[in-house]
């Protein structure tokens, strides 16, 4: 690979991993695997105590994004906002989509997911799978708002409770 190629992303950028969430772009380094060698960005993911290496001329192949514009944080809230959708599938087939939309990076479909899963104090209580991937759901979405924000999670996390809980009134 080339250098005079310009990078899609750049050192200290933050950036979404599909399947990891928020991450921040820590360096851009070589390195010689099975005899040829690579250019990797190298995302530390500091809530998960993660470094993942992921090949620069692979990078918008995996999925890796730069974050959502404050546009797509507001239509996620809209979504947020919305009518639960449940849909009368087997939990097992619901569950799966479910964890297809949280590994999406798709923020949009992340706040499907909190919305379709979100419970109130009266409502019946989630069993042991809905609350874990709620609240892998959730924990994605409130990184993505803070990082996009410039704001902490607990500001984020008290937006988000607050738009859900106003839909429950």
């Amino acid at each position: 690979m080339s250098k005079s190629r310009k990078l899609d992303f750049q050192p200290n950028e933050l950036v979404v991993y599909p399947s990891h969430g928020v991450g921040q772009i820590v360096s851009v380094e070589e390195q010689e695997v099975a005899g040829f060698k690579l250019e990797l960005f190298v995302i530390a993911f500091e809530k998960d105590k993660m470094t993942l290496r992921v090949p620069t001329n692979k990078a918008i192949e995996v999925g890796m994004r730069s974050l959502s514009s404050p546009d797509t944080i507001t239509r996620a809230m809209m979504t947020l906002r919305g009518k639960a959708k449940v849909k009368r599938a087997m939990w097992s087939r619901r569950a799966q989509e479910y964890e297809q939309k949280i590994n999406s990076g798709d923020l949009l479909a992340i706040a499907e997911v909190v919305r379709d899963l979100h419970r109130t104090d009266d409502q019946r209580e989630q069993s042991y799978s809905e609350r874990q991937l709620y609240e892998a759901a959730l924990e994605r979405l409130t990184r993505e708002v803070a990082a996009v924000n410039g704001g902490e999670e607990v500001e984020a996390q008290t937006k988000i409770g607050d738009v859900l809980m106003s839909r429950a009134a």
